[in-house]
């Protein structure tokens, strides 16, 4: 077999190609092969196979022998060391969640907004057969999913404004919420409540609860979610899992200096 020469890109060009390409594999849990990210980012094949390769050598992707689609390798957890070690949240909360999902056999979240984005930063999951599609680093709209609504119910108005003028309302599901005035309407329910709810908004079958976690200002810090299927969560166990949710983000925003100051909204 003929040996691949190496693409003429420019090096920014090849750097930002092959982020894209980790970014767009990481989105699919099925995995993508040359030609779909070829189609996707609108990159020649000759080129996206070269970086592919490249990736594939440097342990950042896995190529499964029978499909040829490639998928995240385990090398890219070496990444998030640096940006997760400095997040004291994630430290504080972990144990809490462990407990969390113990008292409630749902897989539990902990979220945080970078961008426009609701951000898994870290997860504690049940044994047992049934697995939710979620990982940590995970991106997510924020109006289509309970830890995204619990996030930006504690922003100001502006941001939220920009957050959605930049991201769009996308129809995730036949119940996702479309439009700024009932998302408005939703937010404020989240405030007055303490918790939110996603009720298949952003995958049929599944329901997820989040609540905030606030820091010792009184601002937004992160969120703590809980997701499962619509069976797990129903109208007989929802108030068990809301009161379980909304002590675990007590406990969690406590430890973090909050003591029920006014909060803040985030700029």
């Amino acid at each position: 077999m003929a040996r691949m020469s190496p693409p003429t890109d420019s090096p920014s060009v090849a750097v930002e190609r092959a982020l894209a390409m980790l970014e767009s594999v990481a989105e699919e849990s099925e995995g993508l092969s040359n030609a779909d990210i070829s189609r996707k980012l609108k990159i020649p094949k000759s080129s996206a196979s070269y970086i592919l390769r490249t990736l594939e050598k440097q342990g950042y992707l896995n190529r499964e022998p029978g499909t040829g689609k490639y998928r995240v390798g385990l090398k890219v957890l070496s990444l998030s060391r640096g940006a997760l070690s400095g997040l004291d949240v994630r430290e504080v909360a972990l144990p809490i969640m462990r407990r969390l999902m113990e008292q409630t056999s749902l897989t539990c979240h902990l979220a945080i907004l970078d961008g426009p984005d609701a951000v898994y930063i870290e997860k504690v999951a049940p044994h047992g057969f049934i697995k939710m599609d979620t990982w940590v680093g995970r991106r997510m709209r924020v109006h289509a999913t309970s830890v995204g609504k619990a996030l930006v119910a504690h922003i100001s108005r502006e941001r939220l404004e920009k957050i959605l003028s930049e991201q769009g309302m996308q129809k995730r599901t036949p119940k996702t919420i479309t439009t700024v005035t009932r998302l408005l309407k939703e937010l404020e329910k989240v405030r007055q409540q303490g918790y939110a709810v996603d009720d298949e908004e952003n995958n049929m079958g599944a329901r997820c609860v989040g609540a905030p976690v606030f820091n010792q200002h009184g601002s937004i810090e992160a969120s703590l979610g809980l997701s499962g299927t619509i069976n797990q969560v129903n109208a007989q166990t929802m108030p068990r899992i809301l009161e379980a949710l909304k002590d675990a983000a007590r406990h969690v925003s406590m430890q973090l200096g909050y003591r029920g100051a006014r909060r803040a909204s985030g700029a």
